[in-house]
């Protein structure tokens, strides 16, 4: 077996590493596993592991990490593939390698590749869904969804919250969802900014208060805000590009580039300067005036709905 794992979602990738020891650990003992930093080895080091045979353990699984980093060794990778034999496993791991490279060509002419790119809104979902279904529970579409946009796109705070869920009940519900996890503070401005473009000016202020009372200061807020449609402007200027080919270029969340899609398509390239001014405008009175920050905010916050 020779594999390479590579792609941004680092939580996937690792999990599959995860695996693939797991797997090879229960069968051959975790002395048949040796660990390289590709940027750090050398190639004789990393080409003696691989050929090297004990009777103690006549299989091997060698992990190589980052040898792209390492211009010496990874031009010798025909060598290292073909000196690989019966009697032991290579993975070599390459979140984000150069795909012009000779190198990356290599492998993945080689070997098996496998490429865990940052998933969308829709495929976390989905991932929810199956992962709820292999641990015994259930978790409706709806409810999937929910749950993205409460907590955020990071895979890893997404898996420990359906640990948490699972645990507490295997029917998920809306409700549970509510009573056992925390909407994240950068989920709850985009979904402000939402209802606020949107003209529901009350459920703005309901968000805006939401994060008051989560102890968040106005000038925070604001920061996030600005955050926020910064993202805004990226997306507006890309054009017609979807939020992957924006995430390729960038490399943002697709969750995140999708959700101020939605923003993006209510504004026009000249809004979207003007509210950036507006946002430093007010900043700067925020930091150098003696002003009411919340009503400032507040005011905002109502007139983007007649934007």
């Amino acid at each position: 077996m020779i594999v390479t794992l590579t792609g941004s979602n680092g939580f996937l990738l690792r999990k599959s590493l995860r695996q693939i020891q797991s797997d090879f650990i229960k069968e051959h003992g975790d002395l048949a596993v040796e660990r390289f930093d590709g940027e750090e080895a050398t190639y004789e080091q990393i080409l003696g592991a691989i050929v090297s045979v004990s009777f103690l353990t006549p299989r091997k699984l060698v992990i190589i990490r980052g040898l792209s980093g390492n211009k010496q060794a990874a031009e010798q990778i025909d060598k290292l593939l073909d000196a690989a034999s019966d009697s032991a496993d290579l993975v070599f791991v390459e979140p984000k390698p150069d795909k012009r490279s000779v190198y990356y060509k290599t492998l993945k002419k080689r070997t098996d590749m496998q490429e865990f790119a940052e998933l969308d809104e829709r495929g976390l979902a989905n991932w929810l869904m199956g992962e709820a279904k292999s641990r015994g529970a259930t978790l409706s579409s709806p409810d999937a969804f929910y749950l993205v946009s409460r907590v955020g796109a990071n895979q890893q705070l997404l898996d420990n919250e359906l640990t948490k869920l699972t645990e507490y009940n295997s029917v998920i519900t809306r409700d549970t969802i509510d009573l056992l996890t925390e909407t994240s503070p950068q989920g709850n401005i985009f979904n402000l900014l939402d209802a606020a473009f949107a003209g529901d000016s009350k459920r703005a202020l309901k968000l805006y208060a939401d994060q008051r009372a989560q102890k968040e200061e106005p000038q925070k807020i604001l920061a996030m805000i600005v955050w926020q449609m910064h993202v805004v402007a990226l997306v507006h200027a890309a054009g017609p590009k979807s939020a992957d080919e924006i995430a390729r270029d960038t490399k943002m969340s697709p969750y995140t580039l999708g959700k101020a899609k939605n923003i993006a398509r209510r504004l026009t390239k000249a809004e979207v300067i003007e509210l950036l001014d507006n946002l430093c405008e007010l900043d700067r009175k925020l930091k150098s005036q003696a002003m009411d920050a919340d009503e400032a905010l507040k005011n905002l916050l109502i007139s983007l709905g007649s934007s």
